[in-house]
């Protein structure tokens, strides 16, 4: 249990090296005019709570840094979200005041907004496809062999895929697929198309539509859902402006790592409980990102988890800003997707 002078001398030194990004010594603790305590003191209490595991002394540097176990020890006892200005206020409600944004443009301007207010790579989860379903969809021909398949979801977005056709369909045929399509589709999760498709209606296709195991095909590849496919970013690069990172060798492995989809959306994919989360270096189990802390934050429609945001910086974030904006944004989010939902 750390003593009252300790913990107002820890959350000092974070909040310090947080915005310096440069070891803090007793010295410069001592010189605050809201500290009363000599060098010597300070210097005492450092030393106690780098023996206890919350405070490190980088090379041979006469400062103090703050270690993993003391980011996780100031995330959960000390933080305190930092009040945004007016400005900032006004710039998050105008970015949403839209509401006819489609989800793909309004998930993708959450990234911009969070990048842009943090200085990290922010990232967004489109809609979870347990929650995402199909509203109608269409069969637009683009020449004899192939068409743009449109799909449209409860959420408002809109997905269109190039697909070929089979040779020799007429748009009548195509027609009365999209019309069995959508009567018996309508309302199924987008990540069931395929499997409903296969087990529900394969006895109606086959008995109503030529082509038909061409259709089949064809189906099986255009209703495929990837949850990769729906990751926006934002300020990927934005790492390369924090001291941390200015060492190639080790952003390389960073960057490398954005750019794979898959890896990216088991990082962040769902915990199950709504809220924001906070995992710090090594918490996030790749090597890649040791360096780094990751804040995640669930937006909903009607209280119903539907996706995630997502803030990566360094381990020496502003956690008290950064959570303020991520409650914010995705409040924001939630509440435009909400009524969008229920109109």
């Amino acid at each position: 249990m750390l003593t009252e002078r300790q913990l107002l001398l820890f959350k000092v030194l974070v909040n310090d090296y947080i915005r310096s990004a440069e070891p803090v010594g007793s010295r410069t603790i001592a010189k605050r005019p809201d500290i009363h305590f000599s060098p010597a003191t300070i210097r005492n209490e450092l030393a106690d709570l780098e023996d206890l595991g919350y405070l490190e002394k980088p090379h041979s540097s006469a400062g103090r840094v703050p270690s993993e176990k003391g980011y996780r020890f100031y995330v959960d006892h000390l933080l305190s979200p930092e009040l945004l200005t007016q400005e900032e206020l006004e710039g998050i409600r105008k970015a949403f005041q839209d509401q006819y944004y489609e989800l793909e443009k309004l998930t993708q301007e959450t990234a911009n907004i969070l990048s842009d207010f943090t200085q990290y790579t922010a990232i967004v989860l489109g809609p979870e496809v347990l929650e995402t379903k199909l509203k109608h969809m269409q069969i637009i021909p683009l020449n004899a062999d192939t068409a743009v398949l449109i799909m449209v979801t409860n959420t408002g977005h809109v997905e269109n895929r190039t697909i070929k056709l089979p040779q020799g369909i007429n748009p009548g045929e195509i027609e009365k697929l999209v019309n069995i399509l959508n009567n018996r589709l309508k309302d199924t999760p987008l990540y069931y198309l395929k499997d409903a498709v296969d087990l529900e209606i394969k006895d109606v296709l086959r008995q109503h539509i030529s082509h038909f195991q061409q259709i089949m095909v064809l189906l099986n590849d255009a209703l495929a859902y990837h949850p990769m496919d729906h990751i926006y970013f934002s300020g990927k690069t934005k790492m390369l402006a924090q001291p941390e990172f200015r060492d190639v060798d080790k952003v390389m492995p960073l960057l490398n790592m954005l750019d794979n989809k898959a890896v990216v959306y088991e990082l962040l994919r769902p915990s199950g409980e709504n809220g924001i989360h906070i995992k710090i270096g090594h918490e996030n189990h790749l090597n890649e990102i040791k360096n780094c802390s990751v804040i995640t934050a669930s937006y909903t429609i009607g209280g119903e988890h539907m996706g995630t945001v997502a803030v990566i910086g360094p381990t020496r974030m502003a956690y008290p800003k950064v959570v303020s904006l991520m409650e914010i944004v995705s409040k924001h989010l939630s509440d435009l997707l909400t009524k969008r939902y229920q109109e």
